[in-house]
């Protein structure tokens, strides 16, 4: 269960906050200066900044998904449901 969250996580930490890093990219390719339009004004940005930073969040979203596929598998073949002892089990007792 932890893992699958923080595999979420991953994806909707690089699903949303990604998307930002768009037009610096574009604005790299195209032109030699990068400018930040969020604020309703033209702010002169650095992009290798900015490519930088979104290398950052790429770095900590696959490390998110990592760690969390990391936790589905030890999850899976983890040996603490099997070396529960016999009198703290759950449910009808046999013989």
């Amino acid at each position: 269960m932890l893992g699958s969250a923080i595999i979420f996580a991953g994806f909707v930490l690089g699903g949303t906050t990604g998307s930002q890093y768009l037009q610096y990219a574009i604005q790299a390719g195209q032109f030699d200066d990068c400018f930040d339009y969020s604020s309703g004004i033209a702010v002169k940005v650095k992009c290798d900044q900015k490519e930088q930073d979104k290398v950052m969040l790429l770095a900590l979203s696959l490390g998110l998904i990592g760690g969390g596929v990391i936790i589905l598998v030890k999850g899976i073949r983890g040996k603490w449901d099997q070396n529960v002892k016999s009198d703290e089990m759950l449910g009808p007792k046999n013989g």
